[in-house]
């Protein structure tokens, strides 16, 4: 399958490059496969298309302030890094230079508040690196770190929280589950009184996420892995509305990419802490998520290989088409659609 299936023609202007002032008054496409149809509506009306006993699987991972800018102590060479992946003071990290950095290497932030010393080399300008700093490491990347907001967004974020979710808990993400922007907990409190059941689940977005596809062949590409938790409490509801037939509704395809993954793995919802590099292309048939709530996405990227499977090539090219159409905004701080 060639990756020349997934690209369409997306004008720059309609690339968002700010959040609008209110969550929930972005639009929302809602595709519905059954009926192979599109209509054009706002994020608040979301409650309408839900009912008494859909599960709403939500990510609650919290982003951090991922993004450090350094000083290569050896010769004062300027490197960048974004944190992906954690194992104690241990990070993967994805480095700008990376041609500089080699085994050994150390690099300074803030005159050496915090050190990070090169243990491993890894492909494409990914390194691990151990952290060498006094206190605890979240309060020190919380002072000199930076939110590390998609290279399409060129505009400065004047709230730091509008990229996050109102119910990111978690840290240890690289990326917002930009689905989740949509929600305010209005929206949550009707549908609490609508008998939605929401479930949370923990993904911290990374390479695996958002890393271009860069091969023609897509089953060519290698889908980096990102760490995931599934609680004991999530996985008993999400078993108990499996068994009883009803729906299980995914905020996001990194939410998607959880219960898919955990599903697939053991037959069944199981608590879980591990990672997953799951690539769902055309041709994977889903076992857990019955629709999906989701921005739109980058071409050729894994993210819309997904959505096409879940919805159908030919239905979501053609949302896609209408969404160009009627000048929807695109990507992260973009509007979002409902596939059902």
């Amino acid at each position: 399958m060639k990756l020349s299936e997934f690209d369409f023609e997306l004008p720059e202007e309609l690339i968002a490059q700010v959040p609008l002032q209110k969550r929930d008054v972005s639009r929302l496409l809602v595709v519905n496969r059954e009926k192979q149809s599109i209509e054009d509506k706002h994020f608040y009306d979301i409650v309408d298309y839900l009912q008494e006993g859909d599960v709403l699987v939500r990510n609650n991972t919290r982003v951090i302030p991922a993004r450090l800018f350094g000083i290569k102590e050896e010769t004062g060479a300027h490197v960048e890094l974004l944190l992906l992946k954690q194992e104690g003071d241990i990070w993967e990290c994805l480095v700008g230079n990376a041609r500089v950095v080699k085994i050994g290497s150390v690099i300074s932030f803030n005159e050496g508040e915090l050190r990070a010393r090169c243990i491993e080399i890894g492909e494409k300008g990914i390194r691990k690196f151990e952290m060498l700093y006094e206190g605890i490491f979240l309060e020190v990347l919380e002072r000199l770190g930076h939110t590390p907001l998609p290279p399409y967004i060129h505009e400065k974020l004047e709230d730091k929280e509008r990229y996050q979710t109102v119910y990111a808990k978690t840290p240890g993400s690289a990326a917002a589950p930009t689905a989740g922007l949509h929600f305010t907990d209005e929206i949550f409190a009707r549908l609490k009184e609508k008998g939605v059941q929401v479930v949370d689940v923990t993904l911290h977005v990374g390479l695996g996420t958002f890393r271009p596809v860069d091969v023609d062949e897509i089953t060519d590409h290698h889908m980096h892995s990102e760490y995931f938790e599934l609680s004991q409490e999530s996985a008993d509801a999400l078993n108990q509305a499996k068994a009883e037939g009803r729906r299980i509704i995914s905020v996001g395809t990194t939410s998607t990419r959880v219960i898919e993954s955990v599903y697939n793995k053991y037959g069944t919802f199981k608590a879980t802490n591990e990672s997953t590099s799951i690539f769902i292309y055309p041709g994977y048939e889903f076992k857990a998520v019955s629709a999906l709530i989701t921005n739109f996405h980058l071409p050729k990227s894994t993210l819309i290989m997904l959505v096409y499977t879940f919805g159908g090539s030919d239905l979501i090219k053609e949302a896609y088409r209408h969404a160009v159409e009627e000048k929807y905004r695109f990507f992260s701080f973009g509007d979002s659609m409902f596939i059902c």
